[in-house]
């Protein structure tokens, strides 16, 4: 980040003496700010400023016309590395270690586009990976980037109705999968997921099969197979906006949405994220826990484009214990780890000591998002994890494929907050009149595009769907969906969804702070709160459900024990007006708490209407919300 400063006041004259200024002439000249990055990073020739952002209208923005780009040929540059040096390292619950130097990726990447452009795949077609996070699935989307094919990954936990519903929208030409997988000590056979799979997809030619725990898959090609051959490593170029891959929405209250995400949106937005925020190069082993269902998968694997490599993990991260994630850490020398906030804190109320446990001398970077990080939560890694680390509380989106808010090596991290907005997002913080507000609570919108917003969502030929995901509310402004309070010292504090809104009094409350506070606490295990309005003027009700630690029964003591916590830790507007137990909290399959459609089903809307349960970790969690319905 400090280098990039001073290139930028070299070439380009600009006096930014601190991150503010930086942040503030990067928003306030996108043009110019993308240009740089094109540049600095020798992304392909210069490009002028107003050719960079040739029209800044939202929706609409068009990014750099005239230029072609391949995502895959910028990623395998793998700059500052030496052919001979290990790039990709896998580690798995399934099969034992798998590491690729950069030579054999490049080589694997070579047979792999080889292989799919034998089974007829060209540009534009769509290639489906029911892979895990294991190496040959970034040699995959690499492959099919650099034909400008374009890929879409589900994990393979998930269902059949999820990953159809997904797939059907696309219509892929191709599926690479696995026969199941290993989690912890527990054998997992998809085979029979599978031929659903493919019953629900008529647009399938072929089926390549990678047998990860052994079994063959029938009627499919070997994953050896379709790598036999060798053709030299080319890059077709495309247009800047031309669809790398496409990710979903969870696709709870519908069928999920499948977001176009292009190469050059995608390349400059990670670019600028993992070399200037992550302070990621050569030298830096790269990991976030993740699976391929996830947007931070599709983040992790652009590393080796500023020449990091990747450590891949797939398996259960507490398998035998909290302690697992912490010893991979030291035993493939990661640098940078990243993992959730619902982690992190799971392993500090388990009393773990990650740094006493491992030898985590080489983390300089600790990531987390998934939901926002507590106070306690900074705390416990600086006291427990790695104290001279960077701490990035990162929050953004499957949208974009990055992080709108984050951390930065020339600013301090304060406790509970988001370090700073990141170079060329100009985030904003929007009253009830849509008017920017600073110190207070507002709805998180961006004000100027950006190159990795997305392309479109697929089939969404008129655009509409796209305009009334993300621009209805406020014309020619991004609307994201989460409470912000962007603070005077330019820090920022995420305070959960604004669709899942609680509001006491005519006070907004956010959902993060109430979990932070009751999770904290031995005996509840998780948690979910909820506000019903009430039609006719009053109060309403605050609902709280939390599932108990083993062992533990909800009582009157509890409740008052939880009652007091939250009147003391927040104010009395917080205390629940009831207090219920359930076995499980509903998640989607990222593991977000779903509270909007606990919200509809407590107030009338069937199970099966509320939520698509093909989308979420655990289908069955959302009827015990039924028994609760009008009471």
């Amino acid at each position: 980040m400090g280098r990039f400063a001073d290139w930028l006041s070299r070439n380009h004259g600009t006096d930014s003496d601190d991150y503010q200024q930086l942040w503030r002439w990067s928003v306030d000249h996108p043009g110019q700010f993308w240009a740089a990055i094109w540049s600095y990073f020798d992304v392909g020739e210069p490009v002028s400023a107003e050719r960079a952002l040739a029209s800044a209208q939202m929706p609409g923005a068009q990014w750099f016309p005239d230029h072609s780009i391949n995502y895959a040929q910028v990623v395998l540059r793998a700059p500052g590395r030496e052919d001979d040096d290990v790039i990709v390292i896998g580690r798995s619950d399934s099969r034992d270690a798998v590491e690729y130097t950069v030579a054999e990726l490049r080589d694997k990447v070579a047979r792999c586009r080889a292989g799919l452009r034998g089974l007829g795949v060209e540009r534009g077609d769509r290639v489906a990976a029911y892979l895990p996070n294991i190496p040959e699935t970034v040699v995959l989307l690499l492959a099919c980037a650099s034909l400008g094919a374009i890929f879409s990954s589900c994990a393979p936990e998930f269902g059949t109705r999820s990953v159809a519903d997904r797939w059907r929208q696309i219509e892929p030409k191709v599926l690479v999968t696995v026969d199941g997988y290993q989690y912890g000590n527990k054998h997992i056979d998809r085979r029979d997921e599978i031929a659903a799979i493919r019953a629900e997809l008529s647009s399938l030619t072929r089926v390549v099969a990678l047998p990860y725990t052994g079994n063959d898959v029938p009627d499919s090609m070997p994953w050896d197979e379709l790598l036999a051959r060798h053709e030299a490593l080319k890059f077709a170029p495309v247009p800047f906006d031309h669809p790398l891959y496409v990710l979903y929405s969870s696709g709870t209250t519908g069928l999920p949405k499948p977001i176009v995400h292009g190469h050059g949106g995608i390349t400059l937005e990670h670019l600028k994220m993992l070399a200037l925020h992550h302070d990621l190069g050569p030298g830096d082993r790269f990991y976030w826990f993740c699976t391929t269902g996830w947007m931070m998968w599709n983040y992790l694997v652009s590393a080796p484009a500023v020449g990091a490599a990747i450590v891949l993990y797939d398996g259960n991260p507490t398998f035998p214990d909290f302690t697992a994630q912490w010893r991979l850490a030291a035993e493939t020398g990661i640098t940078n780890f990243g993992t959730s906030a619902p982690f992190l804190l799971a392993c500090r109320k388990n009393e773990i000591v990650p740094s006493e446990v491992a030898d985590l001398s080489a983390i300089r970077g600790v990531g987390s998002t998934g939901s926002p990080l507590p106070p306690e939560g900074f705390s416990y890694v600086y006291e427990s994890i790695a104290p001279g680390a960077m701490l990035t509380s990162l929050s953004g989106g499957t949208d974009v494929c990055t992080g709108f808010v984050a951390s930065a090596p020339l600013v301090p991290v304060y406790k509970g907050e988001i370090s700073c907005r990141c170079l060329g997002s100009r985030v904003e913080a929007f009253n009830s009149d849509g008017q920017p507000v600073v110190g207070e609570q507002g709805e998180l919108v961006v004000t100027t595009p950006m190159p990795s917003m997305p392309v479109g969502f697929w089939g969404d030929a008129d655009g509409s769907r796209f305009r009334e995901a993300y621009f209805d509310t406020y014309p020619g402004v991004w609307r994201h969906g989460d409470w912000i309070t962007i603070t005077e010292r330019g820090t920022c504090v995420i305070s959960g969804r604004s669709d899942a809104t609680l509001k006491r009094g005519g006070v907004r409350l956010g959902t993060a702070e109430f979990y932070s506070v009751v999770e904290d606490l031995d005996e509840v295990a998780d948690s979910l709160v909820v506000h019903l309005e009430d039609n006719e003027g009053g109060p309403g009700r605050l609902l709280l459900f939390i599932v108990p630690a083993e062992g533990v029964t909800v009582d009157d003591a509890l409740r008052s024990t939880i009652a007091k916590r939250l009147r003391g830790a927040l104010s009395p507007r917080h205390v629940p007006d009831e207090l219920h137990e359930v076995p499980a909290v509903p998640r989607t399959l990222s593991g977000k708490k779903l509270e909007v459609p606990v919200k509809k089903i407590l107030t009338g809307t069937p199970v099966d209407v509320a939520a698509s349960t093909g989308a979420l970790a655990n289908p069955r969690s959302l009827e015990a919300f039924e028994r609760f319905r009008d009471q």
